[in-house]
């Protein structure tokens, strides 16, 4: 029965580190729309695939699997999942992860 309830747990965890990675990606999405697509003169920002989507999944991953182990009470391993996901937002905010393409119009906008 021990076996069998460590298998479910496990299956859970994956399952919920999927739905946070695909969670990250659904919320990185209207930011890598604009900042391919939308670029000055038809040049792409590649800065927000490389420096944005994994900074938005692993930090859905990292969401998702905190707050499982919030529920399931291991209250250390969830200040390692927030501490993980307060690295993450520092890289976020220092690589500017969500920021855009430049306006068209530079500086002075």
């Amino acid at each position: 029965m021990n076996d069998r309830r460590e298998a479910l747990t496990g299956i859970a965890g994956y399952a919920v580190a999927a739905a946070g990675a695909a969670a990250g990606m659904l919320v990185w999405a209207p930011y890598a729309r604009r900042g391919l697509f939308s670029s000055l003169e038809g040049h792409s920002e590649w800065d927000v695939v490389w420096h944005g989507l994994p900074v938005m999944t692993f930090g859905g991953i990292a969401a998702a699997l905190g707050a499982m182990c919030l529920v399931r009470g291991m209250w250390r391993r969830a200040l390692g999942f927030g501490a993980i996901l307060a690295a993450l937002a520092v890289v976020g905010v220092t690589f500017q992860v969500l920021d855009g393409p430049p306006p068209p119009c530079g500086s002075v906008c």
